[in-house]
């Protein structure tokens, strides 16, 4: 009992000492992109829904009043990164290898 006791608490040192390790990929994008996670299926003003967080339970919703913007909002495309771009601009993609293009 005492070996059990020993190794979930070395279990739960790891899942706070090492960054990200506990957290889901999705949450981990969301923060990645300044946002945060929300109960709700739509995000307060003004903040934009931008995909999904703790495994597709909550809302990622990121500031629409900051400089970080949706590549759609500003007009773009979100395209893979082996395809290339007439001409690339500036704009927040669901997968962060994506680029935003306005001509492809």
């Amino acid at each position: 009992m005492q070996l059990f006791s020993c190794l979930m608490a070395l279990l739960l040192f790891l899942l706070q000492a090492v960054p990200g390790l506990g957290l889901p990929k999705d949450t981990l994008r969301c923060v990645g992109y300044h946002g945060f996670c929300y109960h709700s299926k739509s995000c307060p003003e003004p903040f934009a829904a931008f995909g999904t967080c703790s495994w597709r339970q909550k809302t990622c919703c990121i500031d629409t009043t900051s400089n970080f913007h949706t590549c759609q909002d500003e007009g773009g495309h979100c395209v893979p990164p082996e395809i290339n771009c007439l001409q690339e601009q500036e704009g927040l993609c669901p997968h962060r290898e994506w680029k935003c293009c306005t001509e492809v």
